[in-house]
């Protein structure tokens, strides 16, 4: 269902903050759309944020005033179908203007159900998650008591296999662009432009997160990728054991949580940042190189610097030193915490994906 025009609605976070704002998008059940609240600070990009699968069971707030100027198009989807909880913005355009736009984002939002809340001031909303850290909230157009009861009941994404929620349902093909490389990709919440790099390299079967290695291996691939996704690596028992057996056995490059699941493999640990990383111009220093780059990120776990025996650690956050990227000393095997595909967003990372070619070229798998 969909309304036809914007109402009054309130965001209530679970610490009882209120907000006063304006409903667009889809009517959600009840009036009433609950999930972590997160900011993201690009200036553009959004209908690839709200499609991103890492974003399931959080709302995401963009910092940004003014979203939707562009519209909307189907090439920019990086997923079948969003699965965040809902958007959040200070202004959504009325008029677009774009020679690839197809459509417009208001429209985008309730032909997929995608809840929204506009008018929001979100210079405040952004400064108080920095200040007290991401927490779960509900927003609609119900009366502010059942907003509130449903914000402190409204979970959060600890402890959850969110994965098992975006994954696809079986395998499937994506045919090489240019590369003659076989890669396995697990699909923990992989993004289409992640896809079309790694296309590049290779033919690309992307398999369910529930894939066991044995199962790939008997693939032949040269090398298997460890895609993005949402939530809490922890609860991803079996995708860790999986990677623990292709350790040693086939080239490994991990992106986001693939970075947080390689470094589960390896015994590492993760923990939770208070409000994390999420947006187009974070600083990371290339500690191969010496060089910074700038990096898409969005993640809200991150792996714990020095709790991994036997890697090195390749590249560190500039603005809180957290570690985003490791290679492993006695395996091929390497990953990172941002997003070098950043689309769209900076360029500065691209390479890792020319090094998994290398990797694999260095590391071959068997003779075929």
């Amino acid at each position: 269902m969909s309304r036809c025009s914007p109402v009054e609605a309130l965001l209530v976070l679970s610490d009882g903050s209120v907000f006063e704002g304006e409903a667009i998008g889809a009517s959600p059940p009840g009036e009433v759309t609950t999930g972590e609240v997160v900011f993201n600070t690009v200036l553009t990009g959004y209908q690839e944020v709200i499609t991103d699968p890492s974003y399931a069971g959080q709302i995401i707030t963009f910092t940004y005033p003014h979203i939707g100027n562009y519209g909307v198009n189907d090439e920019d989807n990086e997923s079948r179908r969003p699965f965040c909880g809902g958007v959040v913005v200070r202004d959504l355009a009325r008029h677009h203007s774009n020679w690839r736009a197809d459509g417009d984002l208001g429209s985008m939002l309730i032909a997929q159900g995608v809840a929204g809340i506009a008018g929001i001031d979100t210079r405040r909303l952004t400064r108080h998650l920095r200040d007290e850290g991401a927490m779960p909230g509900a927003f609609g157009t119900a009366d502010q008591a059942t907003l509130t009861a449903a914000a402190a009941v409204a979970a959060t994404t600890d402890g959850k296999d969110m994965v098992a929620d975006v994954t696809c349902e079986q395998a499937y093909t994506v045919a090489s662009t240019g590369g003659d490389r076989r890669i396995v990709a697990y699909d923990l919440g992989i993004k289409g432009t992640i896809l079309k790099h790694l296309s590049a390299l290779g033919e690309i079967t992307v398999v369910p997160a529930s894939t066991t290695a044995a199962d790939v291996l008997a693939m032949g691939p040269d090398g298997v990728f460890l895609s993005n996704g949402p939530g809490d690596p922890e609860p991803l028992v079996d995708v860790r054991a999986a990677v623990r057996d292709l350790l040693g056995e086939v080239p490994l490059f991990g992106i986001c949580l693939g970075h947080q699941v390689l470094a589960g493999a390896l015994g590492g640990e993760t923990f939770k940042l208070p409000f994390g990383h999420h947006g187009g111009n974070h600083p990371v220093r290339n500690l191969v190189t010496g060089s910074v780059e700038i990096t898409s990120q969005n993640h809200n776990y991150c792996v714990a610097d020095g709790s991994i025996p036997a890697v090195d650690l390749t590249h560190v956050n500039l603005n809180d030193q957290t570690v985003e990227g490791i290679s492993c000393q006695s395996f091929p095997a390497f990953s990172v915490q941002y997003h070098p595909e950043a689309g769209p967003g900076p360029h500065d990372s691209r390479y890792l994906f020319e090094d998994f070619e290398h990797l694999m070229a260095s590391h071959p798998v068997g003779v075929r």
